[in-house]
Parts: C-alpha cells; structure tokens; sequence
C-alpha cells in the first residue's frame, strides 16, 4: 500500500537548505521534527500551535511586521497569563514572564523568517472562534467562558483574502500547503468534511493564482484515500497513528529534492 498515492505536479519539489518555517496544527511539529532529522534549520511554530487559517494569517503578519505584544494583549486564566495569538504552552506566571518569553520567541522567529525559503502551513479546520469584546479571530480560547465568543466558518473565499497577501509579498518564499490528517469531530464526521473541502478549496484557489509559489502536499488525502482505516489512526481514532505519520513524512522527504 505504501507509495501507492500519486502527488500532482512537475516532479519534486526543490527546497533551499535555508531555514524552514512550519505552522500550523499539531502535524505540522511532526512534519518539523522530521525535516530536522534531515538536517534543514526549521522555525517550528513560534506561537505554538495554531489550527485555522485566520490564526495562522495573524502569525504569519506578527512576523512580517516584527510587532511586539503589550499588556494589552495579556490575558489571566487560572493565574496563568497568556494571549488569544498563543498556545496554552506559553502561559507564565506572571504578564511579565509572558510578553518577556513570547516576544522572544517573536524576534528570533522575525530574524529566522527574512532568511526563510519555504513556508509549511498545515491547515487543520475551518471553524474558528471570535472574542466579541476583541473582535478578533482567537488561536486558543484557553477555556474562557464559551458565551464571550461567537463561533464561525470560514468560507474558501475567506482563507484565500487571509493569506493570499502574504504569498504576493514574498515570492522568493516557497508556499507549501497540506491539510492536517487529524478529524475535527465537533461537528460530527459530515462537519469535519465540509471544514476540510473549505481548505482544500482555498488552497486549490491559491495554487491557481500563484503557481509557481504555492505547491499542495497531500498529507489527508494520503490517510483517507491510500490507509483508509482506523487501524492508521491512534486509540482515539482522530489523531493518525505513528505509524501513518511516518508513512506520511517519508513520502514529504521523498517529495523533496535539496539545492
């Protein structure tokens, strides 16, 4: 079964040994991790892990524009302070141990990002949620009450205006998207597949408008359409099993050529 699954396009793909910069769900560490077994320098996550394309549009503008985080963007929960751009994995102590690591990260991340060559975004769900006071698209809700958000979809027309952007402002950058093998089952298995055809349909858009940037890895066609059952998937059967994990990373490095 394994190489079975065709990948669409001219042959490999050629990647600078210049720094990496992957984001994006929890798959996007695994494919990080991997390509640094490869010996590439790789900027993995720098806000910790985001799941929709809203989130990972802000990040990927923070670092374009090397904006600090303030006070303001400081949240208190269960005496941890944080923000709604970062992962629960920042959370400090204290709102000056927080904006202190977190814009660390921010300049060694804005400092790798000049040098980067290629950009891995792993797009994990449609459906995002919206601080009301804020008004902004949160990456983590951080168990805040449910009621101070509004939840929402993101139309394919949507994700495209998000990130389109940024690829016209870096064509040196290669663009290479894949959608997170993980099931988002809120909705139920239907919700999940709609939450992905948005994605799938937004990228198909990008690669038709910048085709020479913007390249698709099939890492969820690869788990539903070539391993198909649940013995890929982990006990909880939403996550991929290591195994398909490898199986999936193998055929990204085979992907790959290096200059």
């Amino acid at each position: 079964m394994k190489g079975t699954y065709q990948i669409e396009g001219p042959g490999k793909l050629t990647l600078r040994k210049s720094p990496i910069l992957v984001t994006g769900s929890c798959f996007s560490t695994q494919i990080g991790c991997r390509l640094e077994d490869e010996g590439f320098a790789v900027v993995a996550n720098p806000f910790g892990i985001l799941f929709n394309p809203a989130s990972i549009a802000a990040a990927l503008e923070r670092l374009d524009s090397g904006r600090h985080f303030t006070a303001e963007d400081v949240i208190v929960r269960d005496g941890r302070y944080v923000s709604f751009h970062h992962h629960g994995a920042f959370a400090r102590q204290s709102p000056e141990a927080f904006l202190e690591e977190a814009n660390a990260a921010l300049d060694e991340a804005c400092r790798q990002w000049q040098q980067t060559g290629a950009v891995i975004l792993t797009l994990g769900t449609s459906w995002v949620f919206r601080h009301l006071e804020r008004d902004i698209i949160v990456a983590n809700c951080h168990k805040v009450p449910a009621r101070e958000f509004r939840r929402e979809f993101l139309s394919s027309e949507q994700t495209v205006q998000l990130l389109e952007p940024l690829i016209r402002r870096h064509p040196e950058k290669k663009w290479i998207f894949t959608v997170s093998p993980i099931r988002h089952l809120a909705d139920g298995a239907h919700g999940n597949q709609i939450s992905k055809a948005s994605l799938l349909l937004a990228i198909d858009e990008l690669q038709k408008r910048h085709g020479e940037t913007v390249h698709y890895f099939p890492s969820y066609e690869i788990l539903l359409d070539e391993l198909r059952d649940y013995r890929w998937y982990a006990e909880d059967t939403v996550h991929p099993s290591q195994e398909a994990v490898s199986i999936i990373c193998d055929r990204f490095i085979s992907w790959i050529t290096i200059d």
